[in-house]
């Protein structure tokens, strides 16, 4: 009988042929055995090659394939769901990580039972992958990086599928209210910069952090 897998590594992809690949490759190529993780994709209505670039790697990846596009929230939340894992971590399409960034997550969350999730720090690189600085995951933290235990995920009602930008930052605020984030003080995240990310839309990024405040202003 196959090996159930202890961790769900999230994928949600839109339109990212250009950078999928090298984000699964790094992804198989964990000092993690294998069978104790699994790779899932949400291709959220993709309308490039990015279903195509999967292809590539056949069974190692678990793809759900979205119809259309619903947005990065939906998606993230669509794999949760599928995940048989204990533990979760995600991934954005256009980043990639180091060989031990599932094993060193999942290590301190399992050691210690008592902490909820762990975040690592994290190299902001640009589209050559050269590393332009190192960032602290408490104090510039962003929505990769962190391994949850997935029960609690599920307990704060995952992510919030009208927030297609600070999703993240509605999570973690839900999630803190009620567990706490630890650092483990490495830098196993590679956060890519480049032209296509959401992020440099200020405005509409700023409009949906003011949404963000609204929401959370009450409370």
């Amino acid at each position: 009988m196959k090996k159930k897998p202890i961790v769900s590594v999230i994928v949600a992809a839109f339109n990212q042929e250009k950078y999928i690949g090298r984000c699964i490759r790094s992804l198989l190529n964990q000092n993690f055995p294998r069978e104790d993780y699994e790779i899932i994709v949400v291709n959220d209505g993709s309308t490039d090659k990015t279903k195509y670039a999967l292809e590539v790697f056949g069974e190692e990846v678990r793809v759900i394939e979205n119809d259309v596009n619903k947005g990065l929230p939906f998606s993230l939340n669509i794999g949760i769901r599928s995940a048989v894992g204990q533990f979760i971590v995600r991934v954005d399409a256009d980043d990639y990580v180091n060989s031990d960034y599932v094993g060193i997550l999942h290590k301190f969350l399992s050691y210690n039972p008592h902490f909820d999730a762990v975040a690592c720090d994290y190299y902001l690189v640009d589209d050559h992958e050269e590393f332009l600085t190192r960032k602290n995951c408490m104090t510039d933290p962003i929505g990769c990086g962190l391994m949850f235990r997935i029960e609690q995920l599920i307990d704060i009602g995952l992510y919030d599928d009208e927030f297609l930008s600070h999703e993240d930052k509605d999570l973690r605020i839900r999630f803190e209210k009620k567990h706490s984030i630890h650092r483990v003080e490495l830098p196993l995240y590679r956060y890519r910069r480049h032209d296509s990310n959401m992020t440099n839309d200020v405005q509409l990024m700023d409009e949906r952090l003011e949404n963000l405040r609204k929401k959370h202003q009450d409370q």
